[in-house]
């Protein structure tokens, strides 16, 4: 069958052409985004199978699911601040490796202690765990790796492309998951994610990186530590933005513990559906990272960021007015795509500003820190998520994360240091801060 396309030529068909400054025309960063895009495909199995193992296996209560989010919480809490410091003395993108390999152990763990009849809440307390101490490490990592990789001024568009990469695989992967899940089972199904997470891994290995090995002789922990905590206690907006999305991280814990639960116990949802519905988070995400380096160009980032707060808010007050029946399922698809939109847009413009004000050798404890700080109270929005589901209900709980989002909305835009943020600011010339 001939087509017309493209300028009237027919029997011709061309696919969409990059433009002639993509990034992904870069062969470096495309290796990278590649890698990210397989590791994305992966999770979300790990995403749906394992709170499915703990919800339709073990008989997980509520307080038993927040647990299980707090308990991978924790590692950030623990580790991040001696993370940065490491992070600083030592070349990135081995850790960032590493800790893909750690993760592909962990979950692959899961089938293999379920297989001899072992498993309990305790071994998910334990690979929740581990996965957490992996983010605290290799995915601070990463995010250092991008910035070898590609010019500050490009950090946003970046992210961009790297949400990008993850909302794809949130569109297709929660719809193939549930359906593996179905057919095998969710343990089982973690294994899938094992080998994609490999894949990845060795997609990353020789990829070359602009990292110089850092000066070690006059290296001292606590001083360096401190050095680290002090720029971002000086920096007015990374302290604005560590308070904005530190209440964020405790809004969207308190809703993530309780999201299984309800789709399984409130709607009735088979693992098949919930597949289908998380498909909604990545048609958000993809609409996000495809718009969102154009909205953050047009509204500047700070604005986009508050945006991305309110998108998030409104989708997990919609499960709270609308609990059950059709429109409950309904109500949980759009809370999955507002999700999807607002985590995209407030994340992508959060990473580029924290990174642009941020001179190179402190980037490890910087990223470390303000992961350190936003995620503090990420373990008490989990408990309090579970307590509220146990005790008030699994909507009422979505609700209060929705509530509590949109008064930190309200809060920001009040307070003008995020707002008035209209462009990636420039990093100012700091000679001195290699020492520390």
């Amino acid at each position: 069958m001939n087509r017309d396309v493209s300028g009237g030529r027919a029997g011709r068909w061309s696919a969409p052409r990059l433009g002639e400054d993509d990034l992904l025309r870069d062969a470096v960063y495309r290796r990278l985004w590649l890698s990210v895009l397989i590791s994305s495909i992966g999770g979300q199995v790990t995403l749906l199978a394992l709170p499915l193992t703990a919800a339709l296996l073990l008989h997980a209560s509520p307080t038993q699911m927040g647990m299980l989010t707090a308990i991978e919480a924790l590692p950030f809490v623990l580790f991040s601040l001696p993370a940065g410091v490491w992070l600083d003395r030592v070349r990135k993108l081995p850790v960032y490796i590493a800790g893909e390999l750690a993760i592909a152990l962990a979950v692959a763990s899961v089938p293999l202690v379920w297989w001899l009849d072992l498993l309990g809440m305790g071994w998910l307390y334990a690979v929740g765990f581990v996965l957490g101490t992996v983010s605290t490490t290799a995915g601070s990592a990463a995010q250092i790796v991008l910035t070898q990789i590609v010019p500050r001024d490009r950090l946003v568009e970046a992210h961009a492309r790297n949400a990008l990469a993850t909302s794809t695989a949130e569109v297709a992967g929660p719809g193939a998951a549930g359906v593996l899940i179905r057919l095998v089972g969710p343990p089982i199904a973690l294994l899938l994610d094992a080998l994609m997470v490999l894949a990845s891994a060795a997609i990353l290995r020789g990829i070359p990186v602009n990292e110089p090995r850092p000066a070690q002789a006059d290296a001292h922990f606590w001083r360096d530590l401190r050095h680290g905590l002090r720029f971002v206690r000086n920096e007015r907006l990374l302290v604005a933005l560590a308070l904005a999305v530190g209440c964020w991280q405790l809004c969207q814990h308190a809703a993530q513990v309780v999201v299984i639960l309800h789709a399984t116990r409130s709607l009735g949802l088979s693992e098949q559906a919930i597949g289908l519905s998380y498909a909604g988070l990545g048609l958000g995400t993809l609409a996000a990272s495809a718009l969102g380096h154009r909205l953050s160009r047009r509204f500047g980032p700070g604005p986009s960021l508050l945006i991305g707060f309110a998108a998030c808010g409104l989708g997990w007050l919609l499960p709270a007015l609308l609990p059950s029946g059709p429109w409950g399922v309904a109500a949980f698809a759009a809370m999955q795509v507002l999700g999807g939109i607002g985590g995209v847009l407030m994340f992508i413009n959060f990473l580029a500003l924290r990174q642009a004000v941020t001179p190179a050798p402190l980037l490890g404890r910087m990223t470390a820190t303000m992961r350190w700080l936003i995620l503090l109270p990420a373990a008490p929005g989990a408990l309090l998520g579970g307590l509220i589901g146990e005790h008030v209900g699994l909507p009422a709980a979505l609700g209060a994360a929705g509530l509590l989002a949109w008064g930190v909305v309200v809060l920001a835009w009040r307070w003008s240091v995020i707002r008035r943020v209209r462009e990636l600011p420039a990093l100012p010339p700091q000679p001195s801060v290699a020492a520390g």
